[in-house]
């Protein structure tokens, strides 16, 4: 300290001395002892109450025994030189073409009861395969389980057991009302080892990490480790907020980055598969892709939300309503579409048979349609049309937009092999670093739309790029297909 002062004095004079020793009090507080911060209250009270509700799940499952089952054993990797290279050689020499052998693997997971009689729910992939299903209760007791039913798009399975008690029951809370720093309980059993309690917040809602269709994810930083999966999440009321189904981690241990099924998506999922053994989803039958910002600004929106219909099924409950592409569906059964994966997982929790009312943006004016929705038929793939369209006669190749444009002709059919009921303008080259290369438009592409109109030919391209930049449009809005007749938009800078 005298030589800092020293020091100061030289270049500051007394008064810069005196200011620093004045504050040298306080710095000396500060590093003082710190008073403790409260923490959140205990949860041992409701862990007690809760944590006989939670299961562990341990499957068997019977792999090998050659064909598909599992490749032949290997030779092991091992140093040059090493005392049991002579060993090993020789063991794989004699089983050289020997089909592996059967055997059990095992795996853990975690579950939970939600009908004291012994239902329990828990995730897909942990019982998927299994041959047996045992279910351990945090009392000792081991139950033999039966499946009832499971769902793949949404990870979920229900289980049956058959207790000599009643089991103690938890109830699915209201997950819609749940808010990014709420308290979160998560129990489970990480790495075989037993229920283990741990505690976090909810760090954000409705994630999606493009593992279903569905995906509306919790996710928290409550530690959620291998063995975990199935277990519930909690509120601090005691109910069921989420699922624990999926961890990012580059090591495979809680990294405080995990993910939840919400109980208002398992809900519905777990009733169905009690009731009836399977899923019955609604269907709308619509193609949708999102309403990007351009997009947007193509259809004189002032912000991008809704889901943009790109295609409409034949055979689907929307054609006999009127929805059309270039729809943008912005409210269904009175729940507004912020953007386009809201609608799958809407219109998937809509009873079969219901009618609901349908609001989509169409040329600028709100419309309102009514559906009655069908049952989704998760095998069923499109059909396609047998018409065959009038071959036009050699039309001229048209350049706009940084595309070149033909006519569709048996040339072009052939060449880019279209489908033979395919109608519109074909794409056959794309100018390298225009806004067409950049929304990865191909050779073989077809317009089938410009600006919400159908086009026939190159000709009808150019006049419809006319009109809209006569009207002021900045944006154009492409409906596109591909050879396989899948739909999209696009919307492209008018120049």
């Amino acid at each position: 300290m005298p030589d800092l002062s020293k020091t100061l004095m030289r270049r500051a004079g007394a008064a810069a001395l005196a200011a620093v020793l004045a504050a040298a009090p306080m710095a000396i507080l500060a590093t003082g002892p710190a008073v403790a911060a409260a923490g959140p209250p205990s949860v041992a009270d409701l862990a007690s109450q809760l944590i006989d509700s939670v299961v562990n799940i341990s499957t068997t499952q019977t792999v090998g025994g050659g064909g598909d089952d599992g490749p032949a054993p290997q030779m092991p990797q091992l140093p040059p030189g090493t005392p049991f290279e002579d060993f090993f050689n020789e063991f794989f020499k004699n089983r050289k073409g020997e089909a592996p052998r059967p055997h059990k693997t095992s795996s853990l997971g975690s579950g939970f009861i939600v009908d004291a009689s012994g239902i329990i729910v828990t995730n897909n992939h942990v019982i998927d395969g299994a041959d047996d299903i045992e279910v351990n209760f945090n009392d000792g007791t081991k139950l033999s389980a039966k499946l009832i039913g499971r769902d793949k798009k949404v990870d979920l399975a229900v289980l049956k057991v058959e207790p000599t008690k009643p089991l103690k029951a938890v109830k699915f809370a209201d997950s819609d009302k749940t808010r990014v720093g709420d308290w979160v309980l998560a129990i489970g059993n990480p790495f075989g080892l037993g229920g283990t309690v741990t505690l976090g917040i909810v760090s954000a809602n409705n994630r999606d990490i493009n593992s279903g269709p569905y995906d509306n994810y919790i996710q928290t930083d409550a530690a959620i480790n291998r063995g975990n999966s199935g277990g519930p999440l909690f509120d601090m009321d005691g109910n069921v907020v989420g699922i624990n189904t999926a961890i990012i981690s580059p090591t495979g241990g809680s990294i405080g980055i995990g993910f939840s099924v919400p109980a208002s998506t398992a809900a519905p999922v777990v009733d169905q598969l009690r009731k009836y053994g399977e899923t019955r989803r609604g269907w709308l039958g619509v193609k949708i892709q999102q309403v990007t910002d351009d997009i947007a600004e193509s259809l004189g929106m002032d912000q991008a939300k809704g889901a943009l219909v790109a295609g409409v099924d034949d055979k689907g409950p929307a054609k006999p309503a009127g929805l059309a592409p270039g729809d943008v569906i912005l409210k269904f059964d009175g729940k507004n579409i912020r953007e386009m994966r809201d609608l799958p997982r809407i219109v998937a929790d809509t009873p079969v048979d219901k009618e609901v009312e349908v609001v989509i943006l169409r040329n600028g004016q709100e419309i309102t349609k009514t559906v009655r929705i069908q049952r989704l038929d998760e095998g069923e793939t499109p059909q396609k049309a047998n018409a065959q369209p009038v071959e036009p006669e050699k039309p001229p190749v048209t350049k706009a937009l940084g595309l070149e444009m033909s006519g569709i002709t048996k040339e072009m059919r052939d060449k880019y092999k279209l489908a033979d009921d395919a109608k519109g303008v074909v794409v056959t080259s794309v100018e390298n670093g225009s806004p067409a290369d950049d929304k990865q438009i191909k050779a073989g592409d077809v317009i089938v739309q410009v600006g919400q109109q159908v086009v026939n030919s190159p000709a009808d391209v150019s006049a419809r790029l006319d009109d809209l930049k006569k009207n002021g449009t900045k944006q154009a809005l492409l409906l596109l297909s591909n050879g396989q007749g899948e739909l999209r938009f696009v919307a492209l800078a008018l120049q």
